[in-house]
């Protein structure tokens, strides 16, 4: 059994130790990004303020301010609490998968549980630059959502993002194959978007869950 850490992984590494693909279209992917959310005058309201604390220091915060003064407030503000589900920070989660044993901390997971997380749907890993000294950004949330999906039973794809300063990435991975997005910046009107492909992720936690009653 090998044992090794989320950050100790490359994705041609992942792509080599677990028979991954990288694909450029996913339909899984395309049907999420497409998914529709209107935006209320009090949501706009609460995104420009957020954008303007983003454009003001996203060039000199360091991860830490990152996730505290824009990810976590846009994520909460989406409100996906509940007793069935939560978001989740810097929670450990594991999972072995053939010879190999995968311990990390995510950053941010939404999943399954009310006080402590389950089932895992939906991973996060943020970053202030793209290499960071203790691994790859894209990398490090796809060992995530592999443990995830083996914890999960493969009973239903799995959906990430890593977030790179102002940029998001969102992720898929079903079976053996993943496709990540087009940047998304945040400083620009695409936060529109990140905020309603995270509404999308939310009513697809709904139907999975309700799925698997």
């Amino acid at each position: 059994m090998k044992t090794s850490n989320f950050r100790d992984w490359t994705l041609d590494g992942l792509d080599d130790a677990f028979g991954l693909q990288q694909v450029r279209e996913h339909a899984v992917l395309t049907r999420w990004l497409a998914r529709e959310h209107v935006v209320s005058p009090f949501e706009h309201e609460y995104l420009i303020g957020l954008q303007k604390t983003l454009v003001l220091g996203v060039d000199s915060w360091n991860e830490v301010e990152l996730e505290n003064k824009f990810i976590s407030p846009l994520i909460v503000f989406v409100d996906f609490d509940n007793e069935q589900f939560a978001y989740f920070l810097e929670r450990d989660l594991q999972a072995t998968i053939g010879e190999h044993h995968l311990i990390g901390k995510v950053d941010g997971m939404i999943a399954a549980g009310f006080r402590n997380p389950r089932l895992p749907y939906f991973c996060l890993n943020e970053y202030k630059r793209h290499l960071d000294p203790t691994g790859n950004p894209a990398a490090q949330a796809l060992v995530a959502m592999l443990a995830a999906q083996e914890l999960n039973q493969h009973k239903h794809p799995l959906y990430g993002s890593y977030i790179v300063g102002r940029n998001w990435y969102f992720m898929v991975l079903a079976g053996n194959q993943y496709c990540i997005s087009q940047n998304y910046s945040a400083t620009k009107d695409e936060l529109f978007d990140i905020f309603r492909i995270l509404h999308g992720l939310k009513q697809i936690i709904i139907d999975q869950i309700r799925q698997d009653r």
